[in-house]
């Protein structure tokens, strides 16, 4: 078999074969060998973008920085300026991977990555999926994103996708028509794995469960799905499993850094310590004990293009107890610091509450699809759903109780049944947003 995957990376300027050992190398280390490796590529870092970066450099202001803690904290408004501002000197637009975010945190921008810092984050992606195998070079993948609708991005998209041994299901039409036809490919195709946008692959698993059918049976070669970019629910995880009759793969990541936190065969959500550096920090920028909630802050450890040092990501999350430096495992992933809903009391909820608390009344009977919720004034919400039938009077005072019970009485709702909730330009679904 041709390893075309790893040969598109080389031919791409990507040293797959040096990131790979590299990253054998760190993963092999003691843990005092692992110490001393954090330590330096940490002081390695900052000390190459203090003397590189213009940028990294202003930020710091001429400060002498005598610890780690007394280093600032990056955000995404710090990074929303030309990128020509931002590179390293010694890179350009010509000699890096360059990309943007998605944008679902409401900031999007460009970013760029060393050749290197490129390779070693396929390097972590193929290690991490070759613990359920699955091989790049030879499994084939139902990969359920977005795809750029325009001629030249769709024809691209496609052909990356050939060469990457997938095949994409479009997910901004994920109507039931759209689903059959869709399950007609995986009776035909042998698939080994599904990836993508956790939103799309609940809606095909409902199809499924609507139909009585398991996947597996019906695609004998399945061996796992990862599931990424939105939130996974407990209960979504058990139709998951029911519909699939495969093993669901929680990831978390980010595209300007690599895939930070990814389930291990050990059900653990295990952070990545080999080219990260992740750190959850209180609203004054102090580090929290493990088992305390905290914004997630991360350190790329080898981008050398663009800085990413101790970069609020936007996210809110804990580091379970027994985590270790060398093998730190986030216990919960809570939602995004802008997904706070600001009551009328004063008080400030993360909007995933009252996802929670919908999902559990609104979906009991199957009846709705999925929903989103928009904050539009600090007593006022709007849910968005998509249904067979329309909610009666007796479900929306559940809901209305329930929100009311969990986190304040007198707010008010408005339900508008859609027969299409908005998704991103890239297909993702956002869950709960604030308008104020």
């Amino acid at each position: 078999m041709i390893s075309l995957f790893d040969i598109t990376l080389r031919l791409n300027g990507f040293p797959i074969n040096k990131a790979k050992a590299e990253l054998t190398e760190i993963i092999n280390l003691s843990e005092e060998e692992y110490a001393v490796f954090l330590e330096n590529k940490k002081n390695e870092i900052v000390d190459f973008h203090l003397k590189n970066n213009a940028f990294y450099s202003e930020l710091i202001n001429g400060k002498i920085v005598e610890k780690w803690e007394d280093l600032p904290i990056l955000n995404k408004q710090n990074l929303q300026k030309p990128l020509s501002e931002r590179l390293s000197t010694g890179y350009s637009i010509k000699n890096v991977y360059l990309n943007k975010t998605s944008g679902s945190s409401g900031t999007p921008f460009v970013f760029a990555k060393d050749k290197y810092a490129h390779a070693l984050t396929w390097a972590s992606n193929i290690m991490r999926f070759g613990w359920f195998g699955i091989d790049f070079n030879k499994s084939y993948q139902a990969r359920f994103y977005g795809i750029p609708m325009d001629f030249m991005g769709y024809r691209k998209e496609r052909l990356k996708d050939f060469l990457s041994s997938r095949f994409r299901f479009p997910v901004f039409d994920l109507s039931n028509d759209v689903l059959d036809k869709f399950l007609q490919k995986f009776k035909t195709k042998k698939f080994d794995y599904l990836n993508g946008y956790t939103s799309s692959i609940v809606l095909l698993a409902k199809y499924l469960e609507q139909k009585n059918i398991i996947l597996k049976e019906v695609c004998p070669t399945l061996k796992a799905c990862f599931v990424t970019s939105e939130m996974l629910f407990e209960s979504d995880k058990k139709l998951l499993e029911k519909q699939f009759g495969i093993p669901i793969i929680n990831e978390y990541g980010a595209s300007e850094l690599d895939l930070i936190a990814f389930e291990n065969p050990k059900g653990e959500w295990q952070v990545n310590a080999e080219t990260l550096f992740v750190e959850i920090l209180d609203e004054n920028n102090n580090p929290v004990p493990n088992g305390t909630e905290g914004k997630i802050v991360i350190t790329s450890l080898f981008n050398k293009a663009n800085p990413f040092i101790r970069y609020e990501i936007g996210d809110i999350g804990i580091l379970d107890e027994k985590s270790t430096p060398q093998k730190p495992i986030l216990k919960k992933l809570v939602g995004r610091t802008n997904d706070v809903a600001v009551l009328p009391s004063g008080k400030k909820s993360p909007g995933l509450t009252f996802y929670y608390v919908t999902k559990s009344i609104i979906e009991d009977d199957g009846n709705v699809k999925e929903f989103i919720i928009k904050q539009t004034k600090i007593d006022c919400f709007e849910i968005e759903y998509v249904s067979e039938k329309e909610l009666d009077n007796s479900q929306i005072e559940k809901i209305e109780a329930a929100i009311a019970l969990y986190l304040e009485p007198n707010l008010n709702f408005t339900f508008t049944r859609k027969a299409v909730l908005e998704r991103t330009n890239r297909g993702k679904l956002k869950q709960f947003k604030s308008f104020i």
